[in-house]
């Protein structure tokens, strides 16, 4: 009788948690999917290097297109490469999705070695000593067609780590780091 009763109630939490769901938006639902493909673009412009390819397919990352990703979004200073954070690579695509935007993101910066980077940060305060692009987590980009500050404004409502402004320069700044904007 207990086997029985355990029985009944695992399927009744089972059911109960399935009606749950049901009740998610419908937004929350999607997000949860482990279906589809996710696509991006980069093109370096220190380089002239381009890489497209489906990142993500059906919930699992593509490890040879990350490499390449990973290569065309090296340190073209020091001709070195370091594995981008997969995070990077969704930020961006969920950028892309809002902005409505089907081309490649032009790319100033992404991996930046450590002897680049104390180079750069001794010529300018605007760059950090503890970068997170020295961690494969930032990118700095421009969206052909669209405004720096569109661009910023969308990647500052995803709310997915660091938004950086640079207008002067001509580029936005994303990173996996926490949720900030200057």
């Amino acid at each position: 009788m207990t086997v029985v009763c355990s029985a009944r109630r695992q399927l009744l939490l089972g059911l109960g948690g399935v009606a749950m769901f049901t009740m998610l938006p419908q937004q929350v639902q999607a997000s949860r999917s482990t279906k589809g493909v996710r696509s991006l673009g980069f093109y370096n412009r220190h380089t002239g290097e381009r890489q497209q390819g489906s990142y993500w397919v059906d919930g699992d990352y593509q490890s040879k297109i990350l490499t390449d990703f990973s290569q065309v979004l090296r340190d073209h200073r020091q001709n070195e490469s370091a594995p981008m954070d997969k995070r990077l690579f969704d930020f961006a695509y969920k950028l892309k999705e809002s902005l409505n935007f089907d081309d490649e993101f032009h790319v100033i910066s992404g991996y930046r070695s450590p002897k680049t980077n104390a180079m750069l940060s001794s010529k300018s305060s605007g760059v950090a000593k503890k970068s997170y692009h020295m961690k494969g987590m930032a990118l700095d980009l421009v969206v052909p067609g669209v405004s720096l500050a569109e661009v910023r404004r969308a990647a500052i409502a995803l709310k997915l780590g660091g938004v950086g402004y640079y207008p002067k320069s001509g580029f936005v700044h994303i990173d996996t780091g926490p949720i900030r904007s200057w």
